[in-house]
């Protein structure tokens, strides 16, 4: 018997995972439904449980806190609809990372993931280096940011970094924009932040304001002796490159 605990504050998520959980073949016991940071904590405190599902942003706050607060040696998959906490999660026990809305192979596959290192036939030391190497294998090549979440209105949507053809600071405010050339204003306070949650390999940045993707620029030419001129996927303008970032973009451009 597998005990389960759940950690979401949404019960239409929670009923998705009893659903998933009910038509496995494996027993499990959902021990108890949680959805506060506290009393997540005190439950904590004083049961052992074989499994998380742990949402992140939870009624009362981050999911995070209670693993910061109480020491938790079993696996914990993460259940959420950002993607920003992939790397805070796999800093902690989480062995998966299952994006809402999530389907029944994805949710197949992380549990197959906690049955290989719960049925591991060695010694505890052993288990947490499977452990980290499992997270190696499988999240390494995925820790860089797959899309970004727009706060619009009274909606929140995804745009997905492929379809991002470049990332502009404009008086304070950053905005991304996608393959039809439409503007969407982020969260994030500076394109600092942004740069490094993306693959370098695709991204570069041109000059102060603009960070492009290597995989929509469709022309570039040479502006002035010392700078060029980038004609990107539904943009009309060209964005051109500071003459300090130059000779790095043409060696960039080349990998």
């Amino acid at each position: 018997m597998i005990k389960i605990l759940i950690i979401e504050d949404e019960i239409p998520a929670r009923k998705k995972l009893k659903r998933f959980l009910d038509e496995l073949e494996t027993t499990t016991e959902i021990v108890a439904e949680i959805d506060t940071v506290e009393v997540a904590i005190e439950f904590l405190k004083e049961s052992k449980i074989d499994l998380i599902f742990s949402d992140i942003e939870l009624l009362d706050g981050n999911a995070f806190e209670i693993y910061n607060r109480v020491s938790v040696s079993c696996p914990i998959i993460f259940t959420t609809a950002y993607d920003q906490f992939l790397m805070n999660a796999f800093e902690t026990n989480g062995i998966a990372y299952l994006l809402k809305p999530f389907s029944k192979d994805r949710f197949q596959a992380a549990w197959d993931k906690f049955l290989l290192f719960r049925n591991s036939s060695v010694n505890e030391n052993q288990q947490l280096n499977n452990l980290t190497e499992l997270i190696r294998q499988n999240f390494v090549q995925n820790s860089y940011k797959k899309r970004f979440t727009i706060h619009a209105h009274q909606r929140i949507y995804f745009l997905d970094t492929e379809n991002i053809t470049f990332f502009e600071a404009s008086e304070s405010v950053i905005f991304a924009v996608d393959i039809n050339g439409k503007k969407h204003l982020l969260s994030e306070s500076t394109l600092k932040d942004i740069e490094k949650q993306l693959n370098p390999v695709d991204f570069f940045r041109i000059n102060r304001s603009t960070l492009i993707n290597k995989q929509h620029i469709e022309k570039i030419e040479r502006y002035t002796k010392n700078t060029l001129a980038l004609k990107l996927v539904g943009y009309k303008e060209y964005l051109k490159t500071s003459q300090s970032s130059t000779h790095s973009f043409r060696e960039w451009i080349e990998k």
